[in-house]
């Protein structure tokens, strides 16, 4: 008996793979997928599976955005729209180096990230002045005593809760 619940099993997860990799027909989409979807219509079955359950699981998502996120993201859209095919492969060049990265790093840089964004301004705007007016051989002294810092915090368990203090920014004195 085990056996054939088991083979059951088998042939059942064996048959949604399969059919995960089929391509959809537009009609069979619901109503909303198919209005999130709306601009891809006329070439939906051109597409491959893949790039079909790309989109489906991105309609998904926009479905559960609240109606800032969904600003947010238009506005990226339309930023990614504008950028050149240089600058849009070096943003690509960046989220691929961003996510070879380990999860501590990664969570670290969102931190200052969002560390920076909350500043006011005119204090992002010393910040980047500042970094503009360095030469390279300061800013790698810069990055490495960050990463020094950020070791010896991690080594006592001194985990700061403000990314400014743990990546060398500190202001001047």
């Amino acid at each position: 008996m085990k056996r054939w619940l088991t083979l059951l099993a088998l042939l059942a997860w064996s048959v949604a793979a399969i059919g995960a990799d089929a391509p959809r027909e537009w009609n069979s989409l619901t109503p909303d997928e198919q209005q999130a979807l709306k601009p891809f219509e006329q070439r939906w079955g051109e597409l491959g599976p893949e790039r079909q359950q790309r989109l489906l699981r991105g309609a998904k998502r926009w479905q559960q955005m609240t109606p800032e996120e969904r600003t947010r993201a238009h506005e990226r859209a339309e930023r990614w729209n504008r950028m050149s095919p240089e600058e849009r492969d070096q943003a690509r060049r960046r989220y691929e180096r961003f996510r070879a990265l380990p999860p501590e790093e990664q969570q670290r840089l969102r931190e200052a990230r969002k560390w920076y964004r909350e500043q006011p301004p005119e204090r992002r705007e010393q910040l980047r002045e500042r970094w503009k007016q360095m030469p390279p051989e300061e800013r790698d002294q810069f990055r490495e005593r960050a990463q020094r810092r950020e070791r010896q915090d991690n080594q006592r368990g001194d985990r700061r809760n403000d990314p400014q203090l743990g990546r060398g920014l500190r202001p001047r004195q």
